[in-house]
């Protein structure tokens, strides 16, 4: 196997959410072997202080990794912005990384499902990166498969892939209208992907996921998924700016290990099985609006 893939953790002003990701990440098989970056982001007033503070303190004690390299930004950047600046500077480095949030809480084996799947796919063009996350869909799905996009819960992936990420949401934009890419984009009109490049575009959100997603899905790029969920998020209690209270999207994250070696194609029963979980809350979408919710899954922001 390679050389192990460096981690970075993005926090904020959580302590509860990042102690209980550091304890599930630090029981993963291959983290004593791997290389922890924390970017932990500044307070954004003066209200926020105290409890940047707490984490900030709490961050010096982390062990069980090879090495923890703890980066303290000096003014707010928010999660955007320091999710931006903070893989770009790891990759930049390493070639490769794996990407979490202070409120993701991983089994085991997330991380060898990590590095696996970026060691077996490495020189694989279509792929673009290795994902954790699976919605907890009715239907039972391939131990691991492949979807046209990308995602921002528990992921990986290598400098060529980011490589591909174009900042210009506008531009993004144009080419899915342009090609009618619409309906694909928002997984059979399920959830309003759309809408939400639409609205960075405007400059109304400066979300970098929708971008992310926007960027692999434009070039055909491939990610890999779990058959199980590998994470489960646990801020869907109004911690985070952008997130609001839900247990729709809670997942049993896998107990045992996962294969990473499947077909390098978009599996189109595991896509209407994400369809058929999105749609039920397509009444919530049009009541509250995609910015009242979560984007990509109610995401827990962790600064802004």
């Amino acid at each position: 196997m390679n050389q192990f893939a460096p981690i970075i953790l993005f926090v904020y002003n959580r302590l509860d959410h990042t102690t209980k990701t550091i304890n599930a990440l630090k029981e993963n098989v291959l983290a004593d072997q791997s290389d922890l970056y924390i970017y932990a982001d500044a307070a954004k007033n003066v209200d926020s202080v105290h409890l940047v503070n707490n984490v900030r303190n709490y961050l010096p004690t982390i062990t069980g990794f090879k090495s923890v390299t703890i980066r303290l930004r000096d003014k707010n950047l928010g999660v955007d912005e320091n999710t931006l600046l903070g893989v770009s500077e790891i990759i930049n480095e390493r070639g490769k990384v794996i990407v979490l949030e202070d409120d993701l809480v991983t089994s085991k084996w997330f991380l060898k499902f990590m590095n696996d799947g970026l060691d077996y796919y490495e020189n694989s063009e279509d792929v673009i990166a290795i994902n954790g996350y699976t919605y907890p869909v009715k239907q039972k799905l391939k131990e691991a498969f492949f979807l046209k996009g990308a995602d921002c819960w528990g992921w990986a992936t290598w400098k060529r892939g980011w490589n591909i990420l174009e900042y210009d949401s506008k531009k993004l934009l144009t080419q899915i209208t342009e090609k009618n890419l619409q309906t694909e984009f928002n997984f059979d009109n399920s959830y309003p992907y759309t809408e939400a490049l639409a609205q960075q575009a405007a400059g109304n959100t400066s979300h970098w996921d929708i971008r992310w997603y926007a960027s692999a899905f434009i070039n055909g790029k491939l990610s890999l998924y779990p058959g199980q969920s590998l994470v489960n998020n646990i801020g869907h209690d109004a911690s985070g700016t952008h997130c609001g209270v839900s247990t729709t999207y809670d997942v049993s994250i896998a107990q045992s290990p996962i294969n990473v070696k499947t077909e390098i194609e978009h599996d189109n029963e595991a896509y209407h099985a994400f369809v058929d979980f999105l749609k039920p809350d397509e009444t919530i979408h049009k009541k509250k609006g995609w910015l009242s919710r979560t984007f990509k899954k109610l995401k827990s922001s962790l600064s802004k």
